[in-house]
């Protein structure tokens, strides 16, 4: 078994025991495997342990390793989409997780009609109000949401987070709260489902499923170290 295979398998009981845990089902939460910097070759790896479900956060990553590999696998756009590589991206992708502006919103929108896509997608939001960092604030998701709901092409499946870096697990699990409860206030007051949570990464997607991730990104924890990768090529 390679290395990727071990770590795939470890992540996978990982994510099953944080579901027992927390009385969910694992196969409700969807494991992301994000393969950002990593060649295709490698991403072929964890492809012949069965998994298709990837995420990429760079446009030209996605534009040159999705035509690379079986065209079956499911890819998810999970880094800062700019305005004008949404064209670039939509046609490959069929969910975008930073969706972090109206602006942005409306021009997914735009192009998916033009496009004739209906793509996915999840309202990132910056629950901690850390200033220069991507997403909604809480108060402009409550008031721009019903807005948001009137945009024809796209549908919104939940919110997504990046919580802040920090060294105290008890902050993060609290971001992790207060994202879910903001979805709970969302759903109740649009009357949708909205059960869509992304968040959690390969330092903390346990913590996420317990407090109710339905989608966790996990990079590292699949693909190893990068830095150490290249110290060997």
């Amino acid at each position: 078994m390679s290395n990727i295979a071990q770590l795939y398998e470890s992540v996978k009981d990982r994510v099953a025991a944080a579901a027992q845990k927390s009385g969910r089902d694992a196969q409700d939460i969807e494991l992301i495997a994000v393969s950002k910097t990593w060649p295709a070759q490698t991403v072929a790896e964890l492809i012949e342990c069965g998994h298709d479900l990837f995420g990429e956060n760079r446009v030209q990553e996605v534009v040159t390793k999705v035509p690379a590999l079986p065209a079956r696998l499911r890819w998810h756009f999970i880094g800062h989409l700019q305005q004008n590589k949404v064209r670039k991206v939509l046609p490959l992708v069929e969910t975008i997780h930073s969706v972090d502006s109206s602006e942005i919103a409306r021009r997914i929108d735009f192009i998916a009609a033009d496009l004739g896509l209906f793509p996915k997608v999840y309202l990132q939001v910056n629950t901690a109000g850390e200033a220069g960092k991507f997403g909604f604030p809480v108060d402009t998701i409550r008031a721009e949401f019903d807005s948001l709901l009137q945009l024809e092409r796209i549908e919104i499946i939940g919110l997504m987070l990046i919580p802040p870096l920090t060294t105290e697990p008890s902050l993060t699990r609290r971001e992790f709260v207060a994202l879910r409860e903001l979805r709970d206030e969302l759903a109740d007051h649009s009357g949708l489902p909205l059960q869509g949570l992304s968040m959690g990464m390969s330092n903390d997607y346990e913590m996420a499923i317990e407090e109710g991730a339905t989608a966790v990104r996990v990079g590292s924890s699949i693909f190893g170290d990068r830095k150490a990768w290249k110290s060997k090529e």
